[in-house]
């Protein structure tokens, strides 16, 4: 109850992990877990559902993936859950997309962009064996196209926080 009798809003934090494939998305987002926020993770859905080493995913199933992740997220905020999306969130326009859902459900948003060297995500990626979730096989030209077209955060897109790649 707030100091005149009224009920205090609490309002939930959404947090999106955004950088390229092999950025150190995953290592921030357990910073995150471990501060007791739901994780939504893109790669863990693909894992479960479509049981794919490999990426990208076909267009249907990564149409199906998109679609459960959003409704994963917002079913975790309307029942007032503090979430980080463990995504890419490679294009202004997904990032936007859900800064509007974490609007619709009343949350503060943050974008984490998680900056690691060209040549350092396309190592990782490259020693990547398929054994997990977290471990998602790309080939080398398809992860430098993933890394190259990659659209940095902006100041103008709203609160930002930038850190180095883990």
């Amino acid at each position: 109850m707030g100091a005149e009798g009224s009920v205090t809003s609490v309002t939930s934090r959404l947090v999106l992990m955004c950088g390229p494939a092999g950025a150190g998305k995953s290592t921030h987002t357990r910073r995150y877990a471990d501060a007791g926020y739901a994780v939504a993770s893109v790669d863990e859905l693909a894992w479960e559902t479509t049981h794919a080493a490999r990426h990208p995913l076909p267009e249907d199933d990564a149409r199906r993936v998109a679609a459960a992740l959003r409704a994963w997220v917002a079913d975790l905020l309307a029942r007032g859950h503090d979430v980080v999306v463990d995504s890419s969130f490679w294009s202004r326009a997904s990032r936007d997309e859900y800064r509007a859902l974490g609007a619709a459900h009343g949350a503060d948003t943050l974008v984490v962009y998680v900056d690691t060297p060209r040549d350092v995500a396309l190592a990782r990626v490259a020693a990547r064996t398929g054994a997990h979730a977290h471990d998602v096989l790309l080939a080398p030209e398809v992860a430098a196209a993933f890394h190259d077209g990659f659209q940095v955060p902006t100041s103008d897109e709203g609160p930002t926080v930038v850190v180095p790649g883990a």
